[in-house]
C-alpha cells in the first residue's frame, strides 16, 4: 500500500492544496493530509476549524484522512508508516526549500518526497494571501475547496 502524508499549516487550506491531494490520489493509496504546529507561524484559524474544513472538502473520500502532530515530520511519516511526502510547488522560489527539507526525510528516514506543481490557475492561491483578505474583510470563496463553508477565524 502507498501512504503518503501531506503536511502543511494550511491556514487556511486552498483549492491548490486540494487539487494537490486529488491529483495526489492517482498516485497514492492513502494521504493523511498533515496538520503541524509551526511555533514561527500565527495562524488565523485554530487548529480545530482548519481540521473540520479540511473535512468537509474531502466528505466521502475514504482514502484521505486529517490528522493533527506536533514533531518533526519524518517522524510523524513514519509513526503512520507513510513510505511518501506529498509537496505542492508554487513557485521556482519554493523549490530550494523543498528540496533540502526532501534531502533530509531522505536521509535521516528514508522516505522520499514526491512533489507535484500546482495548477497554473491555482498559482496566484496562497494560505498567505487568503488570510490578508480575510482579515480585511474579502471573500475568498473561489479561493476554497468546492462545498466547503468558511469557519470565522478565531
Amino acid at each position: 500500500m502507498r501512504k503518503a502524508i501531506f503536511p502543511g499549516t494550511f491556514d487556511p487550506f486552498t483549492v491548490g492544496h486540494f487539487s494537490i491531494v486529488e491529483r495526489g490520489l492517482t498516485l497514492f493509496d492513502e494521504i493523511i493530509i498533515a496538520i503541524g504546529h509551526n511555533q514561527s507561524k500565527k495562524t488565523l484559524f485554530p487548529i480545530a476549524a482548519r481540521m473540520d474544513m479540511i473535512r468537509q472538502a474531502f466528505e466521502g473520500y475514504g482514502r484521505v484522512a486529517v490528522r493533527q502532530y506536533d514533531s518533526l515530520t519524518i517522524d510523524f511519516a513514519q509513526s503512520v508508516g507513510a513510505g511518501f511526502i506529498l509537496r505542492g510547488l508554487r513557485t521556482v522560489g519554493d523549490f530550494e526549500y523543498e528540496k533540502t527539507i526532501a534531502d533530509t526525510h531522505r536521509a535521516i528516514g528514508g522516505v522520499e518526497t514526491v512533489i507535484l506543481f500546482t495548477e497554473s490557475r491555482y498559482a496566484h492561491i496562497s494560505s498567505t494571501v487568503a488570510r490578508d483578505l480575510i482579515r480585511f474583510g474579502k471573500d475568498i470563496s473561489d479561493f476554497l475547496p468546492p462545498d466547503v463553508k468558511m469557519i470565522p477565524p478565531k
